[in-house]
């Protein structure tokens, strides 16, 4: 076992780990950080998306050992105080969803996109989402709605 201190969400953890343990199954299985989802395991789908140091990250693919001393947001520490983020809103108004699985992973993904980069385009939304997928969906509202909380099309953010 090693003992690793984490913050996730604003709050700090200290836990005995397995060495192997998987961040995806740290956050959902010790932590009850269950909107965090396990989707292939192998990081292809990007659903158990979460944020390391405000960068995305496939927790499928990253050692809780690894996250020891760093800071992790999960889709549950967005909303502060019962606001959405403007993300989290565009996805709700775009209907940027189908089953809801591959959302927290893509709403982690799409925060991550526009807090990155400016003047983001149709085309780099599509390849700055490419990894995470979605088998409900033809993509168009996940677009959609990335353009409109990244401030690009009408009723966007101010």
């Amino acid at each position: 076992m090693t003992r690793i201190t984490v913050t996730v969400d604003g709050t700090s953890y200290t836990d005995d780990v397995e060495p192997r343990t998987l961040l995806v199954h740290y956050l959902r299985e010790t932590l009850g950080k269950t909107g965090t989802v396990v989707g292939c395991d192998t990081s292809n789908c990007g659903a158990c998306t979460v944020h390391l140091d405000g960068r995305s990250v496939k927790s499928c693919n990253v050692l809780a050992v690894q996250a020891d001393g760093r800071e992790v947001t999960t889709i549950e520490g967005l909303a502060k105080d019962g606001q959405l983020t403007p993300v989290q809103q565009a996805f709700h108004e775009c209907h940027a969803l189908q089953c809801g699985f591959c959302t927290p992973g893509m709403i982690m993904q799409a925060e991550d996109l526009i807090a990155h980069n400016d003047g983001l385009t149709e085309e780099d939304i599509r390849v700055g989402m490419e990894g995470n997928l979605c088998r409900c969906t033809g993509y168009h509202n996940i677009v959609k709605a990335v353009q409109q909380a990244a401030g690009q099309t009408e009723g966007a953010k101010a």
